[in-house]
């Protein structure tokens, strides 16, 4: 009786302790800053990275990000997935992938990396993209699933035409100037085509 009663006050203890560390976690995750919350949890980040996410999967300790990497609002980064329909047969299946973002790449918004994906150096991923192949250096991916687009020096020279010189102006100096510039220095897209 007196084991059973310990064993009890343990468990009680034990569950706790796990509430308290979600607690805490939880706690972290809203007033922390998306990079700080990243760091916390084990991702690790190169240098001079802006980060606006906290989408990251339950094992962050198996996502590495380089040095000069942009992941834009709402990016999520998967290192598992689709166990549980392989443990009806197999009870204690797991599958992980390392993910691996490069110098200097940039992830848009509500885009999806999936496990085992490779981030190239500098390549640019389109927002929205369900990447499931890792991607070469310097190149541009977009859609679902991720295809090549073109390369980034192929980006740059496409969109030149349209720099507007305004990185780094005030928040009104920006309006102001976007307000005042002629249309043609915007982007404009064409329309999709119906068959």
């Amino acid at each position: 009786m007196h084991l059973s009663l310990e064993s009890f006050l343990l468990s009680i203890v034990n569950a706790y302790k796990k509430m308290i560390q979600r607690l805490i976690k939880a706690f972290y995750r809203v007033f922390m800053s998306p990079k700080k919350y990243a760091q916390y949890i084990g991702v690790k980040i190169g240098k001079n990275c802006f980060i606006a996410t906290k989408n990251w999967s339950s094992e962050p300790y198996l996502i590495e990000i380089g040095d000069n990497v942009q992941i834009t609002r709402n990016v999520s980064v998967h290192t598992h997935g689709g166990g549980h329909v392989v443990r009806g047969k197999h009870p204690n299946y797991d599958s992980f992938g390392k993910v691996i973002i490069k110098d200097g790449a940039y992830i848009g918004a509500f885009s999806q990396i999936m496990p085992g994906v490779t981030i190239g150096k500098g390549a640019l991923v389109a927002a929205g993209s369900i990447v499931t192949k890792s991607v070469p250096d310097g190149v541009v991916v977009a859609g679902n699933p991720a295809k090549f687009v073109c390369t980034v020096d192929e980006y740059i020279e496409r969109n030149e035409k349209y720099n507007m010189g305004t990185k780094g102006l005030s928040y009104d100096a920006k309006k102001k100037a976007l307000l005042n510039m002629e249309e043609s220095k915007f982007i404009k897209k064409g329309y999709i085509k119906i068959n």
